[in-house]
């Protein structure tokens, strides 16, 4: 009786484990399954050479900056360390970064990579440094073509906030992937690893992100990412250096302050002179449309503002392609493919009309007009914001306001770029309440 008592004990202690262990692996995958990955930042990267990074920017209200001592993007780096700074959206409290080597010729060997909360400058806030580990390694290899991403870290990273991401080179990095104009300053050590210190010093400086392409936070099931994808306007050319001003990033301190759209990210992937369908100050935006709009994590819609390099080129004689000249159903056959492809992928599309290019010829501007047109009205987005209509001069439409003009004619100033997040409607990105059931 008493062996019996004891095999009903065991039988019982083991079904009883098994149970809590099912319950366990369950409420984990319940967990798991109210979470998702999506980019809180991102940016495109570039070929080293191309885009306009290292400039020294303008000031409020379009009026040139006091000079800045920066250096052009550097092509490679050597037993270097940079540490990059970048801005949040959405927050979260587990972060993973993704490291590209998209225009590399050769491997990139990382030595060391961390990640941190900046506090000013490159000092960094104490006790926030984590380093990033690559296949619980400290050190990561990424092939030509390739991305690397980081294994996940507890990091609380809040909402809007300036990261500090740092990697070092133990040797020649080679062609160093880029985006040329990131408006943000970066620190670059004379040598060594400095990827650990609270705050680099003698060092080099210069407006341009290496590697980088993504940080990721594990965010709720209803967040999601939108990519505005564009050029220079998008990008924030002219606009006030570490200072947040871009129309993306003014976007997502709106979403964010929205208590209906604080789970939505914005992820700026505009290029400076890039245009549709040609290759440039990157590649052309139908080039680069699978690894900066569909590969992002959690992205949800897509805002299209491009398309002015590839008329100003077409207007001074230049030349996207070779072939016939450039006409207006060319660049609307160019967004439409953008949208069947978004669209295969479930992700709805914003138009966005091309702002005032001041100075235009007459056979621009017809384009402009043309383009305008197709957004405006021809439904084949699932929605529009009107850009040109809050910009252009209600007297001159081939001109900003003036309260909104910098000195170029082409770029808005800061005041300009909250006036074109201002007008961006957020119920495009709220969710839908469910219909009611009929009674």
């Amino acid at each position: 009786m008493l062996q019996s008592l004891t095999r009903r004990w065991w039988i019982f202690a083991v079904a009883l484990q098994l149970s809590q262990f099912a319950f366990s692996q369950n409420r984990a995958a319940a967990g798991a399954a109210d979470t998702h990955w999506v980019a809180t930042w991102a940016t495109a990267e570039q070929q080293p050479g191309f885009g306009r990074g290292g400039f020294g920017g303008r000031g409020r209200g379009g009026q040139p900056a006091a000079p800045a001592v920066v250096a052009p993007p550097a092509s490679t780096l050597n037993n270097q360390t940079a540490r990059m700074i970048v801005r949040t959206s959405i927050g979260g409290s587990r972060v993973r970064v993704q490291f590209s080597n998209a225009f590399g010729t050769a491997p990139l060997d990382m030595g060391a990579a961390h990640i941190a909360i900046r506090s000013k400058d490159s000092a960094i806030v104490a006790g926030s440094d984590r380093p990033l580990l690559f296949n619980g390694k400290a050190s990561g290899r990424i092939l030509p073509g390739a991305v690397l991403i980081s294994d996940p870290v507890d990091l609380v990273i809040p909402k809007l906030s300036d990261v500090a991401i740092s990697v070092y080179v133990p040797g020649d990095s080679g062609v160093a992937s880029q985006h040329s104009q990131a408006l943000h300053t970066t620190y670059i050590s004379k040598e060594g690893d400095t990827t650990g210190q609270p705050e680099m010093t003698d060092v080099t400086t210069t407006r341009a992100w290496y590697w980088i392409s993504s940080v990721d936070v594990l965010a709720p099931a209803d967040a999601g990412a939108i990519v505005a994808f564009g050029d220079s306007i998008t990008d924030g050319t002219t606009s006030t250096v570490d200072a947040n001003r871009s129309w993306p990033s003014l976007l997502s301190e709106r979403l964010v302050a929205n208590p209906a759209t604080a789970n939505i990210s914005v992820l700026n992937m505009g290029i400076a002179g890039n245009q549709i369908l040609g290759d440039g100050a990157g590649v052309a935006a139908l080039a680069r449309f699978d690894r900066d709009v569909l590969s992002q994590p959690g992205v949800k819609w897509l805002m299209i503002l491009e398309g002015i390099n590839d008329m100003n080129l077409a207007g001074r004689g230049g030349a996207t392609a070779t072939g016939p000249p450039l006409t207006a159903d060319d660049l609307i056959g160019g967004m439409k493919q953008m949208i069947e492809r978004a669209h295969t992928h479930g992700i709805k599309v914003i138009g966005c009309t091309l702002t005032p290019f001041g100075g235009a010829s007459d056979g621009v501007e017809a384009m402009r007009q043309a383009v305008n047109m197709f957004i405006r009205t021809s439904s084949a987005f699932d929605g529009v914001v009107d850009f040109d209509k809050v910009i252009r001069d209600p007297n001159d439409q081939r001109q900003f306001i003036k309260e909104y003009n910098n000195t170029d004619r082409l770029h808005p100033n800061d005041a300009g770029y909250k006036a074109m997040a201002d007008a961006v409607d957020l119920s495009m990105f709220a969710p839908k309440p469910a219909p009611r059931a009929r009674r």
